[in-house]
């Protein structure tokens, strides 16, 4: 949707920073994927409370959300290379203080160190930095980069599930902390150098209405009701990524073939979100979030109606297909319908949704798991937050069509 200008700022280094970008976020996001991996161990150590575990995994969200929002003006100051460097030693720290066991070292770790302080100081920068190198294939480098969830839910759980069998979960995290610094601090030193500047195109800067309404309504009315969307998503889009092998042990599924499972499931949530970036390229962030969302919430209901190895592993792989690309698109349309000049608090704000809602999402299907024994309940709730963001999407859509056809 967005207009090439007439000289760009995209080169090949434009790419090589998204790449690095994405190897140093799958490092980052594989701290978190542990605790999902080991969620039934975790709990055993409390009395079988899923919860517990769950809101580790919720404040490192909730943490990365807020933490975004401080780390991404501190970047603008400092550079996003020392945040970034940062971020990878307290994440390394978070998960030794995690390793004194549940409750509170690990809400701690999680929430304050690998969360806050942590992953805020590298996911919400470097989507706002590497959005600086591209002008023309945004949405295309947003997708690559926002991969790097899934990159680290591909390759570590199975990993993760063999170490904590032979080791424990424990001296999993120890093992990690000292490879995810080892990591992830070269790339930032040999990569992230100043961005070139954006050159905007002349028409871009606008006069009159067009600076004070977004399509036509308030500006930041639209950015709160994208807000409000985001969370809505993001509930059923936690759920499975959090509790899948738990759900699967439920089942009578062994946890390496659950851990298995969730590889494929952010396997194709890597591999499709290329393509998802390719297509919001050329339909705009609102559209592509609209059909994700559809899809999300169709694979929900398939995953609540199955309970045979089989079935979830086909249901896993269409889960990834479908969410993959909506929290990139969100980032995207934030970039077409507000200045660029804004981006700096708009995006790390808009993350701070989206993660709240992954936190909310993976919390409340441990505390409903916890109270009614089963995850039906809690799949369910998740296909109701995703069937409200639906209604919520459509409206910005459908006011965006309008607009463009009688504005």
């Amino acid at each position: 949707m967005s207009h090439s200008p007439s000289v760009s700022v995209e080169t090949h280094a434009s790419w090589a920073v998204a790449t690095a970008a994405l190897f140093v976020l799958g490092m980052s996001f594989g701290a978190a994927w542990i605790t999902a991996v080991a969620l039934k161990d975790i709990a055993n150590e409390v009395g079988g409370t899923r919860s517990v575990p769950a809101l580790a995994s919720s404040l490192a969200w909730f943490g990365s959300g807020f933490g975004g929002i401080i780390m991404s003006r501190i970047a603008e100051r400092v550079g996003t290379r020392s945040t970034v460097i940062f971020g990878s030693l307290m994440i390394g720290l978070g998960l030794f203080i995690s390793t004194f066991g549940p409750p509170w070292p690990l809400w701690i770790g999680h929430g304050v160190f690998i969360g806050l302080i942590g992953i805020g100081s590298i996911n919400a920068p470097l989507y706002i930095y590497v959005s600086r190198w591209f002008d023309r294939r945004r949405g295309s480098a947003l997708a690559l980069i926002s991969s790097g969830t899934y990159l680290a839910g591909t390759i570590w759980p199975p990993i993760f599930e063999r170490a904590i069998a032979s080791f424990g979960w424990r001296q999993a995290m120890l093992w990690y902390a000292l490879a995810e610094i080892v990591v992830v601090v070269p790339l930032a030193v040999i990569y992230f150098r100043e961005p070139p500047e954006v050159i905007h195109p002349a028409a871009s800067a606008g006069t009159g209405l067009s600076q004070t309404r977004v399509l036509g309504w308030a500006p930041n009315g639209v950015f709160a009701i994208l807000c409000c969307a985001a969370v809505l998503c993001c509930i059923p889009m936690a759920m499975p990524q959090g509790h899948l092998v738990a759900f699967c042990s439920d089942l009578g599924i062994s946890r390496s073939v659950g851990a298995l499972m969730l590889s494929v499931l952010l396997g194709t949530a890597f591999l499709s979100r290329q393509v998802w970036g390719v297509i919001s390229d050329r339909i705009g962030g609102l559209t592509t979030v609209l059909i994700g969302s559809a899809w999300q919430a169709t694979s929900m209901t398939a995953l609540l109606l199955t309970q045979n190895e089989v079935g979830l592993f086909t249901v896993s792989a269409a889960f990834g297909l479908g969410f993959s690309g909506i929290i990139p698109a969100y980032v995207l349309a934030v970039r077409e319908l507000f200045p660029a000049s804004e981006a700096s608090w708009r995006i790390p704000t808009l993350l701070l949704f989206s993660g709240g809602g992954m936190g909310a999402g993976s919390w409340i299907a441990g505390l409903l798991y916890d109270h009614f024994g089963y995850y039906a309940p809690a799949f369910t709730a998740g296909i109701v937050a995703n069937i409200l963001n639906l209604l919520v999407v459509s409206v910005l859509v459908g006011r965006q069509r309008y607009r463009a056809v009688y504005a």
